[in-house]
């Protein structure tokens, strides 16, 4: 049993299931608004998420990354310059409108991981706000690039898909936070740390509760976005539940994180496409 726990162990450390997770949510965009995901965009995002992640996870200065001692380090270094490489790739075959959006959710990556602000900080050591950091990337990318990259003009259904998307990556966050909680310094002031285990967990139910009645505020209305966001709630709600301070290794890494994958198969069963 050896090789295939490596080969899994791999398969998470080296941001595959995240990367996985981001086209899921990508294509269910595209079955909710019913628009064609452009295929050069899904192989970007795939590949680009993976190196970002990677570099993130594994070192946000430049140097560290790049020196990076430990083999298994190593072999996912090399794996995310691979990655890297056919992002690159697929990037050029992108529209000039695609390219933009990309470039201003690589800044807003960029505040989050890079030493931007006076001290020498990232957002990403400023607690609250890194969460909504990323809830705000997760949601243009998985949103807002799939209708650029198709030139599909601005609407209200958008913006609510979009603040929905929003407010579920939010949630989805939560359990990540909670596992950290006795990792972070104090003075990050991280969502658990300002308010409590049980007080972060209610924000969530909140948040997907909101996430819920934006269904309603859409111009139209239809079965199919109902009872596909009605599951996502109930999973976003289980795993809120099942979250503690003391997790399995693999319970947000893995369980959280296939939340999204999940969510794209339920949404292919009810359209008919499985």
């Amino acid at each position: 049993m050896r090789w295939p726990r490596r080969i899994f162990n791999f398969y998470l450390d080296a941001s595959i299931h995240a990367a996985l997770a981001v086209i899921c949510l990508l294509y269910c965009t595209g079955l909710l608004l019913n628009i064609l995901v452009d295929r050069h965009l899904a192989f970007f995002l795939f590949f680009g998420s993976i190196s970002c992640y990677n570099f993130i996870k594994y070192g946000v200065e430049a140097e560290k990354y790049i020196r990076l001692a430990n083999p298994y380090h190593k072999s996912i270094q090399v794996f995310s310059f691979m990655c890297l490489a056919i992002a690159f790739y697929h990037f050029y075959f992108l529209n000039i409108e695609t390219w933009l959006g990309i470039a201003v959710l690589m800044v807003l990556t960029g505040f989050y991981a890079l030493p931007v602000l006076p001290g020498s900080k990232n957002l990403r050591s400023l607690g609250v706000l890194k969460v909504l950091l990323v809830a705000v990337v997760w949601a243009g990318i998985s949103v807002l690039l799939p209708v650029v990259a198709v030139k599909e003009s601005p609407s209200w259904d958008i913006f609510i898909e979009t603040t929905q998307r929003f407010l579920m990556v939010f949630v989805l966050l939560v359990p990540f936070e909670i596992r950290d909680l006795r990792y972070d310094a104090k003075e990050l002031g991280t969502l658990p740390q300002r308010f409590g285990v049980m007080n972060t967990k209610r924000i969530g139910m909140l948040a997907i509760l909101l996430f819920l009645l934006l269904i309603f505020f859409r111009d139209v209305v239809i079965q199919f976005e109902l009872l596909g966001k009605s599951i996502m709630a109930f999973m976003l709600a289980t795993a809120l539940l099942m979250t503690h301070k003391d997790q399995n290794r693999y319970f947000a890494s893995f369980w959280v994180e296939a939340i999204p994958i999940g969510w794209y198969v339920s949404l292919l069963v009810l359209n008919g496409r499985v």
